[in-house]
């Protein structure tokens, strides 16, 4: 019996599009230090009806960027369920804004480095 952590393939081609089509700032990120981060970490993984931006396999780790329409009322109660589904998961979500990944890079990467650690 499949889990929601094993891979369906529905989303495929929305992830795969997603990939091609990240944002400046997903883009920074991957190619600027998860790229070559200590452990693997995957861009657009499907996790039931989501995609997240980036996941850590063995760390169950889970990094979102947000862009200013999550700031909208309705988006942040989608985003609160989204999280609250991956956390169901047994998944830890790290969520940074655009504005912190353009303004403080080394921030968001201590961040994220820290949660690696296990600090």
């Amino acid at each position: 019996m499949p889990t929601p952590l094993d891979y369906d393939g529905t989303l495929k081609p929305r992830a795969q599009q997603l990939r091609r089509e990240m944002t400046r700032q997903e883009r920074h990120l991957w190619y600027d230090y998860l790229k070559s981060c200590p452990v693997q970490f995957r861009r657009q993984k499907q996790f039931g009806y989501y995609i997240v931006d980036f996941y850590c396999a063995a760390l169950k780790l889970v990094v979102e960027i947000d862009g200013s329409q999550h700031y909208d009322p309705e988006e942040r109660q989608r985003d609160e369920a989204r999280t609250a589904y991956l956390n169901d998961l047994g998944l830890r979500v790290m969520r940074f804004s655009n504005y912190d990944v353009d303004r403080h890079f080394d921030s968001v990467c201590g961040a994220i480095d820290r949660e690696v650690r296990g600090e």
